[in-house]
């Protein structure tokens, strides 16, 4: 049975995907290698990990005014997430996402969204309604 969290309205398409978490904060500057298509920051819980053509599901956005251009950038080259949804997020993010015309949602009403969605999930991001279902819960 679908399971469905409801957010703060975001920004972008709906989009569906699987799911790749990490109880951790998001850099489009320093957290990846943007022609690669991974997180390259050695520290981060996901290095080494594909981040192009998934839902990103992490705590919150750090960083400043180059977020908007990078995340419009790996867009542009399509290699960018379908999706990233935190638990907070920042203004800068949120206008990256817009100008990538990428989908991104956050503040979760039933609690840490890193805590509710598993790596390998299949998730739909509804932005405009703020609602995020897990279809399928991956398999343990």
């Amino acid at each position: 049975m679908p399971l469905e969290l409801k957010c703060h309205v975001g920004i972008g398409p709906t989009v569906r995907g699987k799911a790749l978490v990490a109880d951790d904060n998001f850099s489009a500057r320093y957290d990846l290698d943007r022609i690669k298509g991974v997180f390259s920051r050695p520290q981060h819980k996901l290095v080494g990990q594909s981040y192009r053509d998934v839902i990103l599901v992490l705590n919150t956005a750090k960083g400043g005014v180059a977020t908007a251009w990078m995340l419009h950038e790996m867009a542009a080259r399509n290699i960018a997430p379908k999706a990233i949804l935190f638990n907070s997020a920042n203004t800068i993010l949120a206008q990256g996402a817009a100008l990538a015309n990428m989908a991104m949602c956050d503040r979760f009403v039933d609690g840490d969204v890193t805590q509710l969605i598993e790596t390998g999930d299949d998730v739909q991001v509804d932005p405009a309604a703020g609602i995020v279902t897990v279809m399928n819960k991956a398999l343990a």
